[in-house]
């Protein structure tokens, strides 16, 4: 995709790497440009059946580009509506991909970083991992979602501490927030998150798409939608390939092999 972003798919699993080490990856106009053309390739992409999002160097994604910022300040109101828009874009197509998205984080995960994580699906962070949404402390609001997606994770009060005090949390405190998943040290975070992400690319991967939609999609519905939503996606689960394959294997007592179809 570019030096900046690292994209390639295989035996499954797309993985996206940011890959601007020496300045934590800290996303800039052209970074956040390629992200975006990743997460649009990955949403069509029809062998890739998982997705790792996962950073180079010492850290995940240490949010924006202050000195980017910096650089165009004169100019910083349509610089951010350009710049953001290229960000939120990437991630509503994460968002829409029918396939689950995993995130691996250590290190730095500050500002658009945690939007980023807060984006995916799963996320397993290295013991080493420190959160933060430094936005107050220059002067800004946050972005990549994080105002949607840290109050469902999290809850409305917790997100807003986030925010508001922009304290840093280490992994253990993220894992009691529910902000990860799981932890694991970080010599393990490589293998652990593809581990994670062959499994899911094995799996019914049209199934794990109507799992996803109906989460994301069930916070603006009522109780009675929702039922009738999920019948119907449990209806075009039943017309896939897989699912007569795990009906078969569950009543052979065998392990079923998903095709994604």
């Amino acid at each position: 995709m570019s030096e900046s972003i690292l994209f390639d798919v295989a035996g499954g699993v797309a993985t996206i790497t940011f890959n601007r080490p020496r300045v934590l990856n800290a996303l800039d106009a052209a970074m956040i440009r390629a992200l975006r053309a990743a997460c649009e390739a990955i949403e069509r992409d029809a062998t890739a059946r998982a997705v790792l999002v996962r950073g180079a160097g010492p850290g995940f994604l240490a949010g924006g580009d202050v000195g980017c910022l910096r650089a165009n300040i004169e100019r910083a109101p349509a610089f951010v509506r350009e710049l953001a828009g290229e960000l939120h874009e990437a991630l509503l197509a994460l968002r829409r991909a029918a396939k689950p998205v995993v995130a691996g984080v250590h290190g730095a995960v500050a500002g658009a970083g945690l939007s980023v994580m807060a984006a995916a699906d799963l996320a397993i962070a290295a013991d080493d991992a420190c959160f933060t949404l430094a936005y107050g402390a220059i002067g800004a609001s946050p972005d990549g979602g994080a105002t949607w997606t840290l109050p469902r994770i999290v809850g409305e009060r917790r997100a807003l501490e986030l925010m508001l005090l922009g304290d840093a949390i280490d992994a253990r405190a993220a894992l009691a927030l529910g902000l990860v998943n799981r932890v694991v040290a970080a010599a393990e975070l490589g293998a652990e998150c593809e581990r994670v992400a062959r499994r899911l690319a094995r799996g019914p991967t049209r199934a794990f798409a109507e799992t996803k939609r109906l989460v994301h999609e069930g916070a603006a519905r009522t109780l009675e939608d929702q039922l009738h939503a999920e019948v119907n996606a449990f209806a075009r689960c039943a017309a896939t390939v897989d699912f007569a394959e795990g009906v078969s294997a569950f009543v052979e007592k065998r392990s079923p092999e998903f095709r994604g179809r």
